[in-house]
Parts: structure tokens; sequence; C-alpha cells
């Protein structure tokens, strides 16, 4: 069904494998589509309550493998088939999506991970805004995201000057959820993904599509969106299994429903 990626669903969580480990899991054509062709297959599957992207090897994801481009390529065009269809599968995706990142993520690899909604990164991970060396603009969303997170100014600097940045100083600049050493990777990886599958699905989904329209309305607009959506949230069996388990005094079971 795949051939670039690796995908399976275990106790909840879809995980997508970024699957070209002797290129650094540099991204063709065929790999952009694939994954997003992963994301909305776990989007629409039911059992699916979270989503990581992660990559094979010692590698995240080290950009656009340069042996597919050429001097006559419209690079807007390879924005818009290419990338473009797997970042907005990735924005559309209620369910909470989880960048893995256990290696280098530079250019187009650093985009997927600020795509994503969490960010846990090995220590020896790194991330580089490899645009500028080759001439070419941070894409796939990158500033767009990028300036959410750090703000204009950071931003900026990051894309002009495209130095390497460790996990540590992803860290500090607000880029990591969760910090991860090497040797507990796959264990703490696992765990962290499989707590957010077992939290109310359909309320992180409407708490995402608040936080993404909260940017383009007004203050009076935004109320009124917030009451749809808890109108929403209060419906699911989620919240009646929320109060009955704070009035029981137990920790609650969620089903995502």
């Amino acid at each position: 069904m795949y051939e670039t990626i690796k995908y399976e669903v275990k106790n909840h969580v879809a995980w997508i494998t970024l699957n070209r480990p002797d290129k650094l899991n540099a991204f063709i054509r065929q790999l952009n589509l694939e994954v997003a062709k992963a994301v909305k297959e776990s989007s629409r599957d039911k059992d699916v309550r979270a989503v990581v992207i992660t990559g094979e090897g010692r590698a995240f994801c080290s950009g656009q493998d340069l042996s597919e481009v050429d001097e006559e390529m419209d690079h807007g065009e390879v924005l818009r088939n290419n990338y473009g269809p797997m970042v907005k599968e990735i924005e559309a995706c209620e369910k909470p999506v989880i960048a893995a990142v256990n290696g280098v993520a530079a250019g187009a690899g650093f985009s997927l991970a600020l795509a994503c909604d969490f960010r846990i990164v090995s220590e020896k991970a790194s991330f580089v805004q490899a645009f500028v060396h080759v001439g070419l603009v941070p894409d796939s969303g990158n500033l767009y995201y990028l300036t959410n997170l750090v703000g204009y100014a950071k931003a900026l600097e990051l894309a002009v000057f495209g130095e390497k940045i460790t996990a540590d100083q992803a860290e500090k600049l607000g880029l990591v959820t969760k910090l991860i050493p090497v040797e507990g990777w796959q264990e703490e990886t696992t765990a962290f993904a499989e707590r957010i599958a077992s939290m109310p699905t359909k309320a992180i989904g409407l708490m995402k599509r608040l936080l993404k329209g909260s940017h383009d309305v007004s203050f009076h607009e935004y109320l009124e969106k917030e009451a749809f959506a808890q109108r929403i949230a209060g419906q699911t069996q989620d919240h009646r299994e929320g109060v009955t388990a704070f009035l029981e005094k137990r920790r609650p079971a969620f089903h995502g429903k």
C-alpha cells in the first residue's frame, strides 16, 4: 500500500514513519503524497485518536531530495502539487498530530515538524533552516508556523542565517514539547503518544479548531465560536464520563466519542 513510509495503528495511535533511511528520509514526490494519504487515512479511522510522524534510521527528514531538482523546475508548482497537499492534510486533521523528531529535521523536514501540534524531540536531534543555503525561501508553511511559535524577529533570524539549532536550543526557543534522552526514546515516545490518545479526542479537535480560528476574528466572534464548540463538546460521551468520574472520585476513561 505504501512504499516510502511505514504505517501502522497500535493502541489507538497511527504511526507514520518516513522510510527512506539511506537518503535521510529526504522528500521525493511519492513521499510527500504518501504522508498526505496516511494522514487522511488516520483522520478517517475511528480507531485512531492520535497520529505520530517520525523517521526511520538516524534522521527525521533532511528536506527535499536534491537529486529530483533541476534548473527547469517550477518550484512554485512543486509546492502546490507535492508539499501543499501534505501540510494541508496535517492542518486539517482534528486529531492531535505529534512529530517525533528522532534526528535532523532540515528544510522541509523542519517545516513538517512545525506543522504538527506537538514536537517531542530526541536529545540528538537538530533543526536547520536549510533554504537560504540554496537561495530559496522557507516553504511548506514553515514561516507561518515558526512565526506563531517564536515571533517575527526570531523567525526571520533563523530563516536568514540558516544555522543549526540543537535540541537544547530548540527547547529554549519554545519549539519542543518534550525533550527525550536517546536511551529512552522509543519508550517515552510511545508513552507520550498513548497518553494523548487516551484523552478526550473530540475536545482536543475542537481546541485546535478554536486556536487556529482565533487570529482572524474579533473577540466577540471568538466567544460565539467558543460557545458553539462547547455545545458540541458538551454532547460527547467523554464529557459525560469526565463529569461522572469527577463525582465518583476516579480517573476518567475516555473513548474519543
